[in-house]
């Protein structure tokens, strides 16, 4: 019975395996991030290099998994007609706080290069609205990240 349940969602799936939850969630966060990085249409290396700490240290990856997780979402992200796909999924699986974490590590992101462009503020704006982040948490979060970047500038 199992095998002929296994068969028929490898049918359904084209053969290919059936993501694990925690790698749908790893997926979805790292699109988002991938998306995030790209929307004012320039990469910058402080802004990668950030996505790639956040995520690592976020979901405990070695380098290996790391490239595979970034390589799947820009995949995912190029294929990918909205946001609502990666957002759905995650407002599902994830806690309140945990998406509020999500929204912090996207200003994080955002404020790694020293501006944060009219689409990246507008694509936070949207990603948090679609994660059930509020305005009001959304702003505090900002001010939080910010507030740290400019301790850590002074101290640094």
């Amino acid at each position: 019975m199992f095998d002929a349940l296994k068969a028929y969602f490898a049918d359904l799936t084209g053969g290919a395996p059936i993501p694990a939850p925690q790698d749908e969630v790893r997926l979805a966060t790292a699109a988002l991030m991938v998306h995030l990085i790209g929307i004012d249409g320039t990469v910058s290396v402080p802004e990668q290099d950030i996505c790639r700490r956040l995520l690592t240290r976020h979901f405990d990856l070695d380098a290996a998994g790391l490239a595979a997780l970034l390589e799947a979402a820009k995949t995912a992200d190029r294929d990918a007609v909205d946001l609502y796909r990666f957002t759905a999924l995650l407002k599902r699986r994830l806690a309140p706080a945990e998406r509020e974490a999500l929204v912090e590590m996207f200003w994080e992101m955002v404020l790694a290069d020293g501006a944060v462009h009219e689409f990246e503020d507008n694509t936070v704006w949207r990603l948090a609205e679609l994660l059930d982040v509020g305005t009001r948490d959304r702003v505090l979060i900002r001010k939080k990240v910010e507030a740290r970047l400019d301790k850590s500038e002074d101290d640094g």
